[in-house]
């Protein structure tokens, strides 16, 4: 089946908000929609949405003018199986002592490594991404200096990669969360997957606003590998949630953005102990 993508700019987040919801209302009416600030310092926001039908241009016009963006650019996307195309693209990752692979690659795990099963059809989140990769690699490095972290929180967790690591090397109480519903879904499969289903707490929640998340606090180590925006918000939240002399490592950071992050964190009483770039990316370890 065909599918068109829809895409244009704005420059004010509550006119983005408001195209993306009239968008909502087009016929024939779009498979779905989003509205994201774009994380490259522009102040731009992006509107766009998919289409299984080809879009009225006209009426895409005519939105695009009343709501003072840029003109959509419209593409047709090919059939393609993108399950298979993801798994001939993606190798498995080693991240210190962590292996990053699929089962179409399972019996590459090396000796003395710990395997993480992230499937190729849930890459979002599979630690191909430098900013996973980042953290998973900054935990190995809590683990060389011998820390072992005894309650731990995923928040914004995707495919919870990184709570099933700790889950996988330490003994403790983890807890993964998302605020899509989709992701909670997969994050409960990963963790059976990886043999980790009774450690792992999986929870769909807007930061720490779960009682589940409220109960198991205060954390030893909390990951959050979002982006600068929602990190900058968490900052008050996170520091109220984690442990005195405990660890937090942040990621979803263009290297740009990292500065501002450091900053609100350090207002809140979170110190900056390491800073590694992999790419455009930076992850941070701070502590409290």
């Amino acid at each position: 089946m065909p599918t068109w993508t829809v895409l244009t700019t704005l420059t004010d987040k509550d006119r983005a908000e408001d195209l993306g919801l009239a968008l909502e209302d087009l016929e024939p009416e779009p498979t779905g929609v989003g509205v994201f600030e774009m994380e490259d310092g522009s102040g731009l926001w992006e509107v766009g949405a998919y289409f299984t039908e080809a879009p009225d241009d006209i009426a895409l016009t005519i939105l695009a003018v009343a709501h003072g963006a840029r003109p959509f650019t419209v593409s047709e996307v090919p059939e393609t199986d993108w399950v298979a195309h993801v798994r001939r693209e993606l190798h498995p990752v080693e991240a210190g002592r962590f292996f990053v692979y699929g089962s179409h690659v399972a019996d590459s795990l090396p000796e003395g490594r710990v395997g993480l099963l992230i499937e190729a059809a849930m890459a979002f989140g599979t630690g191909h991404h430098g900013t996973t990769q980042g953290c998973l690699e900054a935990f190995d490095r809590l683990l060389d200096a011998g820390l072992r972290p005894e309650a731990v929180a995923d928040i914004g967790c995707g495919t919870a990669v990184l709570a099933i690591a700790a889950a996988k090397v330490l003994d403790g109480s983890f807890i993964a969360s998302d605020i899509d519903p989709v992701a909670v879904e997969v994050a409960v499969v990963n963790a059976a997957a990886n043999g980790v289903a009774a450690k792992v707490a999986c929870v769909e929640a807007a930061g720490f606003d779960h009682a589940e998340l409220a109960a198991r606090a205060p954390y030893d180590l909390v990951f959050a590998n979002i982006l600068k925006g929602p990190l900058i918000e968490l900052a008050p939240s996170v520091a109220a949630h984690v442990a005195p002399g405990g660890h937090v490592i942040l990621s979803g950071l263009l290297t740009p953005q990292a500065e501002d992050v450091i900053a609100a964190y350090a207002a809140e009483g979170l110190s900056l102990q390491d800073r590694r770039e992999i790419g455009d990316w930076t992850t941070l370890t701070l502590r409290r």
